[in-house]
């Protein structure tokens, strides 16, 4: 038996009812924030993410699906959503329209990590991006935008915040941090040791036990932020508590990949486990520049919809599938092309309806009617064929109704309680 690649799923009829409802009240409530969707390839040039999301980080170097197309080019499964949208936005000029340009994606993802709950090799992500405004009411819109959907979806979640500076006093931050760890290198596992040379800012990311503790005793980058970033940062905080939204600031959080300068933050839930992280996100002015296109500043966030469903789970909150508005069920062979004409025309006029399409006995049609959960029955044979009449039956408790087969305008009131 051929079986699903390790760290993927099977996305099941049972729960894709959940899966929509949640990707709909993303685009509904990025919609009523301007944010336009976008759709961008499932594989790049491996080039776009070395440049874009950063050669030293964990994610070009251990976890990228990479492979070679026939004629030899390196190409990447998307890992993250960000860098395909920003050579979007460059190859297709859409920075010379107007600015704020504003776009939301829904995408699966791959990176090649240990899976485990909350963490597969195929993910799916909601993101947007907002390119075109460094103000600091941007950054605290995108928060925003993110904390209305987990209100939407009645999820809680608490919000924390950082600032990671500008390159100048980032680089400054970086010396004394170096400093630090240089001190601590007997006790830093082995990937951070290899982090301290390439992105020292990644080993206050780390989730060993070890490493949290001595980061927890690390220089803190909002000491060492100059006046414009820390006036940035500040502004945005203002702005979000004027709004009534609660945070905590974090100096320990730096997000995982290069792009990102200034405002940082994630939203954490605490029903999930380890892989708390249901939204992380931030500031990247720089990035457009970094890929060949113009000086642009941009901000966005990505959101695991994996793990928020695990969270939809833990609070046992799922949407109900559909079931058949009507069930025909029917007898012999001329009721039988009755019943998928008549379904068919009530499909037509927005109606879940099934009839019979295996040959099932009588018994065997009601039976099936009743677990798939049908609301209404009718029973279609060659004396409901001459009177043109037939008996609409409640599945689920009620009494019958005689309806008329030549006016499907009054079955259709009835089937929707009008």
């Amino acid at each position: 038996m051929i079986q699903k690649p390790r760290g993927t799923m099977d996305l099941l009829p049972e729960v894709t009812p959940t899966w929509r409802f949640v990707e709909q009240t993303c685009r509904d409530t990025a919609r009523r924030f301007g944010f336009e969707e976008i759709r961008v390839p499932t594989f790049e040039a491996s080039e776009l993410y070395r440049r874009g999301v950063g050669e030293g980080t964990d994610v070009v170097q251990k976890e990228m699906y990479d492979f070679f197309d026939k004629d030899g080019r390196s190409m990447t499964l998307r890992p993250e959503g960000t860098a395909g949208v920003a050579r979007a936005v460059i190859e297709n000029s859409l920075y010379a329209g107007a600015m704020p340009l504003k776009l939301s994606y829904l995408v699966s993802c791959f990176r090649y990590e240990l899976p485990q709950a909350g963490r597969s090799r195929e993910f799916y992500q909601f993101g947007v991006e907002c390119f075109g405004a460094s103000d600091p009411k941007c950054d605290a819109e995108v928060i925003l935008l993110a904390a209305e959907i987990f209100k939407a979806l009645d999820i809680k979640v608490r919000l924390e915040l950082n600032s990671i500076g500008c390159p100048e006093c980032r680089a400054k931050y970086l010396e004394a941090l170096k400093a630090y760890f240089a001190t601590k290198t007997d006790v830093l596992c082995e990937t951070c040791q290899g982090r301290l040379s390439r992105n020292a800012l990644r080993v206050l990311d780390c989730k060993s036990p070890i490493c949290k503790e001595v980061a927890a005793g690390a220089p803190k980058i909002l000491d060492f932020l100059c006046e414009d970033c820390k006036a940035s940062f500040d502004a945005t905080c203002k702005t979000l508590s004027d709004c009534g939204l609660e945070y905590t600031v974090n100096p320990q959080i730096v997000r995982g990949l290069d792009y990102y300068r200034g405002v940082v933050f994630e939203f954490i839930s605490d029903d999930i486990g380890a892989q708390s992280t249901v939204c992380g996100g931030g500031r990247y002015d720089g990035l457009i520049e970094s890929l060949g296109g113009p000086a642009l500043p941009g901000i966005g966030f990505g959101m695991g919809l994996t793990r928020i469903m695990l969270c939809l789970k833990a609070k046992q909150q799922q949407v109900e599938r559909a079931t058949p508005d009507l069930y025909i069920a029917s007898i012999g062979d001329g009721a039988r092309d009755f019943s998928f004409l008549l379904a068919q025309s009530l499909r037509e006029r927005g109606l879940y309806v099934v009839s019979d399409i295996v040959g099932r006995s009588l018994k065997a049609q009601m039976k099936y009617a009743d677990k798939c959960g049908a609301k209404f029955a009718i029973v279609l044979g060659d004396d409901e064929l001459a009177n043109k009449a037939a008996r609409l039956r409640p599945m689920r408790g009620g009494d019958e109704v005689e309806i008329d087969l030549t006016d499907p305008d009054a079955l259709i009131s009835l089937l929707k309680g009008e």
